[in-house]
């Protein structure tokens, strides 16, 4: 039987193309094709979605103790624990880290590259054209945005998969504000800019990784086209005192404030998995068991799993999200 194969797909997107921050439109996106793949068979897929600060390429990295992507499904796929499917490896990064995966005037529309990125795969290689074969997985912002596919496009998505996405953002990204506060403090607004405009430089100076995180959130989350920053803060820079029209703003995207309203569409997934570490250090744990006791009122089926660890070092997970999605295929 031939070998998998890793093919880079150079696809130029059209919803990308003049996106404000000036970000590549062509994205390599990475496809996995599993051993004896046949074109003239059809195969379930998934989509692979990478947490902030990553894109698609970086599940084919080298590590010393841990498997890549390629070799992990090759490992299952030959032990029975996973049937033979694709699994594509998108890019949503931009110059801030990432895009949470969805439209905003600030980074551009990457809700709705995902669906053309989707609309292209199913045309050029040999996948079952369902939402009932088609999973969407990811671990942390892309966890986050697999459950917004599932929860907005289940006639596209009809299984998801959610390691530590983001969720309960009065635990998750509130008690993370006084480190931009603190930044802001020392380099003012300017400073502010200077490290969106080059995060490289910026994090070399000593710009905490926090800073640049949750400026990319509001990007995403609180985007204003009027405003310095292009984005709006949802605190006060010299009090810390939070701004509630911005922050309701940002409530408008946490699965937990929008769960009820999307309801049907998750009761029709064919699968809904979550899991978090019960060390995870942005507090993780209890949004997602939040989360799940809310799915539990709304008589939604799911499975969630703890595990010891942290919001790193997940990448075993995949063996159990990967098996469940397999099953549930099936």
């Amino acid at each position: 039987m031939a070998a998998s194969q890793i093919i880079i797909e150079e696809f130029d997107s059209r919803a990308l193309e003049g996106n404000p921050l000036g970000d590549p439109a062509s994205r390599r996106v990475p496809v996995y094709l599993p051993p004896g793949y046949d074109a003239k068979q059809r195969y379930p897929s998934v989509y692979l979605l990478s947490a902030f600060g990553n894109r698609g390429l970086k599940y084919l990295n080298d590590d010393l103790w841990e498997e890549n992507i390629q070799q992990r499904l090759d490992r299952l796929i030959a032990v029975g624990n996973v049937q033979p499917l694709i699994v594509v490896m998108p890019d949503a990064s931009t110059r801030y880290g990432g895009s949470q995966y969805l439209n905003s005037s600030a980074t551009g529309n990457y809700e709705d590259h995902m669906l053309e990125l989707v609309e292209h795969i199913d045309r050029k290689y040999a996948t079952i054209d369902q939402p009932i074969s088609r999973a969407i997985a990811g671990h942390s912002s892309g966890g986050f945005a697999a459950l917004r596919f599932g929860m907005l496009h289940p006639d596209i998505f009809g299984l998801v998969a959610d390691h530590s996405g983001d969720k309960w953002f009065e635990m998750t990204f509130k008690p993370q504000f006084p480190h931009l506060l603190r930044y802001a403090e020392a380099v003012g607004e300017a400073g502010l800019a200077a490290l969106l405009a080059d995060p490289a430089a910026g994090l070399r100076k000593g710009a905490p990784y926090t800073a640049l995180d949750l400026l990319a959130m509001c990007a995403c989350f609180s985007p204003n086209p009027k405003a310095k920053l292009g984005s709006d803060i949802p605190v006060d820079l010299q009090t810390g005192a939070l701004l509630p029209d911005v922050w309701s703003r940002w409530l408008a995207f946490d699965p937990i404030e929008i769960v009820a309203q999307h309801s049907d569409a998750l009761r029709s997934l064919k699968l809904l998995y979550f899991d978090c570490a019960k060390g995870d250090e942005y507090n993780l744990l209890y949004g997602t068991r939040l989360l799940t006791q809310k799915l539990t009122d709304l008589k939604i089926s799911f499975t969630f799993e703890e595990y010891e660890g942290g919001h790193r070092n997940m990448k075993h997970r995949y063996d159990v999200s990967f098996a469940a999605i397999s099953a549930a295929f099936n």
